[in-house]
């Protein structure tokens, strides 16, 4: 099963590592390893909301999932992503950009740099908004209920998280002018910019999420009718047709699916650069990463991780909310991208450990009631 899910994942870091080799020695290879372990790390918790949408879907759009949504993860926002970034905000030609980043590196991530408030901006409302949604959605189980049953119960407020979000966007854009205006710098019209790349972000996430989560609920409608269909076709001898609106549900969720990675990749992308302006071994460092993700995100649906570990999302989203707020904030300050990786990886490792302490306390209460029914059966039974 492991080996079965990870293969490619193993296969393309044996090529990529050995690419890097030829490309440039064993410092290179030194280079991919370690970005390979940052997008992983980054990205872990995109692997669990990840498994939480694709657990939904059937079998061969988790195979398109890891085909066509890898060469989009990979090759798309890892490769292409950043050289479009450059093309767009220095106004030059694709191929020029190519050529820049090929060529004059230092250039090329300066630009890349100077591309990073509307980056951040962009990611982190649609991330920010996933965060708000999940976190004013009242559910059965709950995690930090002293944080999310309050929450839950604002959540009934309509447009609340677009609020908030608006509200976050407002007060960034806003520091961010006073703040260049204040240094004097030249960089007071970039406010505009992030309040136009923000306000994008949220759009994005709207139509998106918005698609997705109207085509999934005209899907569980479709299958409830189709039962019921069913069991009056059995009656009659005629066969139905198959339900077409699944394929359009799961499109929709792919297509979310592969938005959210690109949000998640963000920060890899701009945080790579502090280990290298290389975008050939940045590519092939991350692609790496994105192919760990991809499989760990595949191994947690087969296993029904999510099911046994029920706070794992609760945790991923947290996460996500942490990680909206650090892209916001790397707008105006620089963070170190260990913290970035180090609060996922906590609020995650917190959320399994809450999650295995629960199964514990209910298999133990479990226990302790077939006990006790036990012990009240054997006296009567004598």
């Amino acid at each position: 099963m492991l080996l079965k899910t990870f293969g490619w994942s193993f296969a393309i870091t044996a090529i990529g590592l050995v690419a890097a080799v030829f490309y440039g020695g064993w410092e290179a290879f030194g280079i991919v390893a370690i970005l390979s372990i940052l997008e992983i790390s980054l990205s872990f918790d995109n692997a669990v909301v990840n498994a939480g949408i694709l657990k939904k879907m059937s079998a061969f759009w988790q195979k398109i999932f890891l085909t066509v949504g890898v060469l989009i993860a990979v090759f798309g926002m890892r490769l292409v992503f950043p050289v479009v970034i450059v093309a767009v905000t220095a106004k030059i030609g694709p191929i020029d950009a190519v050529d820049l980043a090929l060529n004059n590196k230092d250039h090329y991530q300066e630009l890349v740099t100077d591309a990073h408030p509307a980056i951040a901006a962009f990611g982190g409302m649609f991330l920010l908004m996933i965060f708000l949604d999940f976190i004013f959605e009242d559910r059965d189980i709950q995690w930090l209920r002293w944080i999310e049953r309050p929450l839950a119960k604002l959540g009934k407020v309509d447009m609340l998280s677009v609020c908030i979000a608006l509200i976050v966007l407002l007060i960034t854009a806003f520091t961010f002018a006073t703040h260049a205006h204040q240094h004097g710098g030249g960089h007071a019209d970039k406010a505009q910019t992030v309040l136009i790349s923000g306000i994008a972000g949220l759009i994005t996430y709207m139509v998106v999420g918005g698609l997705s989560g109207f085509f999934e609920d005209r899907l569980e409608e479709a299958e409830e009718r189709e039962h019921e269909e069913e069991e009056e076709a059995e009656r009659t001898g005629k066969k139905r047709p198959p339900v077409v609106l699944a394929g359009q549900a799961a499109f929709f969720m792919f297509l979310y699916l592969e938005v959210l990675d690109a949000s998640f990749s963000f920060d890899g992308v701009i945080g790579a650069f502090a280990i290298t302006n290389d975008i050939v071994l940045m590519a092939l460092g991350l692609g790496i990463g994105a192919m760990y993700v991809r499989s760990l995100t595949v191994y947690l649906v087969r296993q029904g991780t999510l099911d046994d570990y029920v706070y794992l999302e609760h945790g991923a989203h947290y996460a996500i909310g942490a990680l909206a707020v650090i892209l916001m904030v790397t707008i105006q300050y620089q963070i170190n991208e260990v913290i970035t990786g180090l609060v996922g990886v906590v609020l995650i490792g917190w959320s399994f450990w809450s999650s295995v302490r629960r199964n514990r306390a209910l298999a133990a209460a479990e226990g302790k009631a077939t006990g006790t029914d036990e012990k009240t059966e054997v006296p009567s039974g004598v």
